[in-house]
């Protein structure tokens, strides 16, 4: 009942000169024409613009040497966590003002 109550008033609405749409619907020709998108070209008509394989050797070796970079860092804050808990850790870099032997276990006399 209810569904012949809704189409009997869209009805009585469509015909109605005031409630009648002043633009296309969406599925119309006139609509599709307005709104219609150009056609892309293809991907592969344009030239290729990634990088060489010696670019990407170039960026792998870079990401390489940041990760060396990146394990002083692990192996600093391994010796501070240790360090809190009292347990003396071989920590050396190079450059190190002092060498891994002045870490060697000596017993302190109190």
């Amino acid at each position: 009942m209810r569904d012949a109550i809704a189409r009997s008033l869209l009805w009585v609405l469509a015909v109605l000169p005031w409630t009648r749409r002043t633009k296309p619907g969406r599925h119309s020709a006139e609509f599709l024409a307005e709104h219609s998108e150009p056609t892309r070209a293809s991907p592969w008509s344009q030239p290729w613009n990634l990088p060489t394989k010696r670019e990407a050797q170039e960026l792998f070796r870079q990401q390489a040497e940041t990760t060396l970079e990146l394990n002083p860092t692990l192996e600093r804050r391994r010796a501070a966590a240790l360090a809190t808990m009292g347990v003396d850790y071989p920590y050396t870099y190079e450059g190190a003002p002092f060498p891994a032997s002045a870490f060697a276990t000596a017993e302190v006399s109190v």
